[in-house]
């Protein structure tokens, strides 16, 4: 294996290992069960003591 083709591999495997955790972040923020959950956590700044 020379240099040029690990280099090619890491940076290949990095971008897949990077949009795949990018995806995952995507679908916690937008999956429907999750929305009371960020609506209440957007709501706590407005909330008095």
């Amino acid at each position: 294996m020379t240099y040029e083709s690990a280099a090619a591999f890491a940076q290949t495997s990095g971008l897949l290992y990077f949009v795949g955790i990018f995806a995952a972040a995507c679908l916690y923020a937008f999956w429907p069960r999750n929305r009371a959950r960020f609506d209440a956590a957007a709501h706590l700044p407005l909330i008095e003591d």
